[in-house]
């Protein structure tokens, strides 16, 4: 078989990479959202072009960038947005905050569902308003949400949802029919929706991306969506996102209140934004390919070798979401494969208190590694004697 792209091993040690400078040597890190496979050549190439010129002074928007989101956003998403209602922003997690800050006042709630991405947490606090949890339920091997559970939780004074979709750490892409049961709870409750739909452009065979936004008109007046190059890409450092904002009057009011607080992308970014989304997509089918067979190898090992560990199939992201509270681990598990396996995952209580006894996974990295930790896991639980 022909050897992938993905497949070279190539040391980030003195790359400035957070992913494998925090802990030590002999560690394989397996936590942060973070691939470790090199960006598009596509997108090397935009910004070492652009290096050539010797000024990099301040600048208007990049020529043709607005452009290439709105092609992508039609290809990959079947969904038709103007250039108008695209306001860029250097990240998705400024975006959160932003838009809460922006939208809500003191005496106000947002709800969000749990577990989920551990920045969601501090987002109320910022704003200076109450959070409230609603929180997946498990059926069947997946999560859901508990739309009645939801229903009871949001309270008079709830003026904001923020949806994870694809969701960050469980792995769920939600489907249509969830999506309008949603949206019609919170426009039953006259609430805003800021969509995180950071992973959109990572979704496996058997599922299909719907930006909450595409549903009716109605719901898109009344949603902010946050995307981004940085997880399809792997260019988090560069700091680039964007929110998609239909509703004129509150695009206006998110403009106003961005005065002095929140940035533009940089000029770099911008470049190698407007390169991957222009000229990506063949790297990301490549890319795909790779990780759903990362993704088989995951769910085949702890099938076959290390049972005790229940597992949740992700049908989007590069993240796998561990359930090890059976195995009876002599520390949270955590502690223990990063002590006993020298592998790094993400704790699972960082996602809320539904993550206690969970531990998340990144796939997205060469085959050799990924199997390497595994074995590592494995043989850690072995020697320990709990259950694989």
């Amino acid at each position: 078989m022909e050897k992938s792209i993905f497949d070279s091993v190539i040391s980030r040690k003195n790359s400035d990479s957070i992913k494998w400078s925090r802990y030590e040597d002999g560690v394989l890190p397996l936590w942060v959202a973070d691939m470790d496979f090199p960006s598009p050549e596509v997108v090397i190439e935009a910004v070492r072009d652009r290096l050539a010129h010797p000024f990099f002074g301040y600048y208007d928007e990049i020529t043709g960038l607005k452009k290439s989101i709105c092609s992508w956003l039609d290809t990959r998403h079947q969904w038709r947005v103007d250039p108008e209602e695209i306001v860029l922003m250097p990240g998705v997690v400024n975006g959160l905050n932003w838009v809460a800050q922006a939208l809500m006042e003191d005496g106000q709630s947002l709800i969000f569902q749990t577990p989920v991405y551990h920045p969601f947490f501090k987002i109320a606090a910022n704003a200076s308003v109450t959070q409230i949890h609603s929180s997946l339920k498990e059926v069947r091997g997946r999560f859901e949400m508990d739309f009645q559970d939801l229903a009871v939780k949001i309270q008079d004074n709830t003026r904001l949802f923020i949806l994870c979709n694809p969701h960050n750490p469980v792995g769920r892409v939600f489907t249509r029919q969830e999506l309008k049961k949603l949206a019609e709870i919170c426009e039953n409750r006259d609430l805003w929706i800021c969509s995180d739909e950071i992973h959109s452009d990572l979704v496996f065979p058997g599922s299909s991306h719907v930006p909450i936004s595409t549903l009716d008109e109605s719901i898109a007046r009344r949603t902010i969506t946050l995307m981004a190059p940085s997880k399809t890409f792997n260019i988090p450092g560069l700091n680039f996102s964007f929110a998609v904002v239909p509703n004129e009057n509150l695009r206006k009011q998110l403009k106003h209140s961005r005065k002095g607080i929140i940035g533009h992308p940089g000029l770099l970014a911008s470049y190698a934004a407007r390169a991957a989304y222009s000229s990506g997509s063949e790297w990301l089918e490549e890319l795909l390919i790779y990780l759903d067979e990362n993704r088989s190898f995951v769910i085949e090992f702890l099938s076959t070798k290390m049972p005790g560990i229940k597992f949740f199939i992700p049908e989007g992201t590069y993240l796998f979401w561990l359930d090890c509270r059976q195995m009876n681990l002599e520390s949270d598990p955590h502690q223990f494969f990063l002590q006993k396996a020298r592998v790094a995952l993400n704790d699972g209580k960082i996602f809320g208190v539904e993550g206690e006894g969970f531990v998340r996974l990144n796939f997205a990295c060469p085959m050799r590694i990924l199997d390497s930790a595994l074995n590592r896991m494995s043989d850690a639980v072995s020697k320990w004697g709990g259950r694989l």
